[in-house]
């Protein structure tokens, strides 16, 4: 992989997913409903998707090959959010995303499996040492939390890593058969085809939007999940340019930026957080990790 492009891209979705990941929970545990944070999410990928369009000149594939990849990686992801949204209701931000974060391990697997993809030395120890990270980061456990909230994120957090370490394959399996412009269109169209499922799925969403002055709220949370969007049009460049089993447990270490971040919204809010030594051993594997993966 001599071409470090795809470098690029994952380093600029580890920054915006991480970024993205700390706010987003903190919006969801301050009062903004699980729907709306997921419609807006949704709604958040058409400008992303006309960036996309801009970039491959109006090409769009659509035939049924192209469709059926591209339906099939974005409602994997788009499911995937609507279940984590709704895990970020029942759990904090520090626990459940680095519990998601091991979707990796999934997409190694069935990259190693099905696409026969291989790494470099170094690769294969930044790989063991980012889930190591990945692990580090998800010891945590919330005292307060009651055992049925518990059991219910856990559950729900099992649905996202399952999807998105599958949806991981699925996107680096598409894009050896379609451009990587056509695949995010297809995940945005899919992320838009859930709305009403989103909205059904909780009455809060109606109440939300019929708040008076809810504008900027709206628009402060539109803008946080677009950063998930741009880290998931970068994403897919990334498996465009990558192997699997190398772009996949870089995108993991996100949680390494949602849990520093959680640690100094938590300080201003005026509920500071003591980093526990999992923790602090997590982030400096990932920082290792990180190093060995772009050799």
């Amino acid at each position: 992989m001599k071409n470090k492009l795809w470098l690029v891209f994952i380093l600029i979705t580890v920054v915006t997913w991480g970024v993205w990941g700390a706010f987003s929970g903190y919006q969801i545990q301050n009062g903004i409903p699980d729907t709306v944070v997921y419609i807006l999410w949704a709604l958040s990928m058409i400008p992303c998707a006309i960036v996309a369009l801009i970039i491959n000149k109006g090409k769009f594939l659509h035939d049924w090959k192209s469709a059926l990849l591209g339906c099939t990686v974005g409602l994997l992801g788009a499911g995937g959010q609507l279940a984590l949204f709704k895990a970020l209701t029942f759990g904090p931000t520090y626990i459940v995303y680095p519990f998601i974060s091991m979707s990796p391990v999934i997409v190694i697997a069935l990259a190693a499996i099905f696409l026969k993809e291989r790494a470099t030395k170094w690769q294969i120890a930044g790989i063991i040492v980012a889930l190591i990270a990945i692990l580090l980061l998800s010891l945590e456990s919330d005292q307060s939390a009651t055992v049925k909230n518990m059991v219910l994120m856990i559950v729900l957090a099992c649905l996202v890593l399952m999807a998105w370490g599958v949806q991981g394959f699925f996107m680096k399996f598409a894009n050896n058969h379609m451009d990587a412009e056509s695949i995010f269109c297809w995940m945005a169209l899919s992320g838009l085809v859930l709305i009403p499922v989103a909205w059904y799925m909780n009455g809060d969403a109606a109440t939300f939007f019929a708040q008076e002055n809810i504008v900027g709220t709206s628009f402060g949370c539109f803008g946080i999940q677009i950063l998930n969007s741009i880290g998931a049009l970068t994403l897919v460049y990334a498996y465009r340019h990558g192997k699997a089993v190398i772009v996949s447990p870089m995108e993991g270490l996100s949680p390494m930026v949602t849990v520093l971040l959680s640690f100094v919204l938590a300080y201003v809010v005026g509920a500071p957080i003591d980093p526990t030594w999992s923790q602090i051993s997590g982030i400096c594997c990932a920082a290792f990790a990180m190093y060995a993966l772009s050799k």
